[in-house]
């Protein structure tokens, strides 16, 4: 191929020594000498070993537990926040979004947010974007807040 020639898909082929054919191992002598491609002693040179077995030692398969149970992987964990811990944070009270949450280090930012009921609340609080569970919502409610789950 001359040096001011365009590169053609039919002209690629692969690297010398990159393709090498397959040994054919137990072919007799006069395809790889004494051993047949074999190697030397031992249970694979005489027959083959089925992927898995251990020489007779209890297998992996056998040894670990079978079937324990079931782990969902579309599961949503909850970040759990108690209303004492929102007075503590919010002594005042006024809107709070996960986002405040997360800015006051109550919350990693990595997981949705639930608000529950341990603790009282004197302080109006309008939740916003998280969620509350039954006991904190009647709370918050009764103390002239409100909850708006997204």
């Amino acid at each position: 191929m001359a040096d001011n020639e365009i590169l053609q898909m039919h002209d690629l082929k692969p690297a010398p020594g990159a393709k090498k054919d397959r040994t054919r191992v137990g072919r007799g002598e006069g395809s790889k000498g004494k051993t047949s491609g074999r190697g030397a002693k031992g249970q694979t040179k005489r027959t083959h070993v089925r992927p898995g077995f251990e020489g007779g030692q209890l297998p992996l398969y056998m040894r670990l537990p079978k079937l324990r149970g079931f782990k969902n992987p579309f599961r949503v964990e909850f970040q759990v926040v108690n209303i004492a811990r929102l007075v503590e944070v919010f002594p005042q009270g006024g809107e709070v979004t996960a986002e405040d949450l997360v800015a006051k280090g109550v919350v990693r930012g990595n997981a949705p947010v639930k608000v529950l009921g341990e603790g009282e609340t004197t302080v109006a609080f309008a939740l916003k974007g998280v969620k509350a569970s039954v006991s904190a919502k009647s709370k918050i409610e009764a103390a002239g807040g409100s909850v708006v789950e997204d």
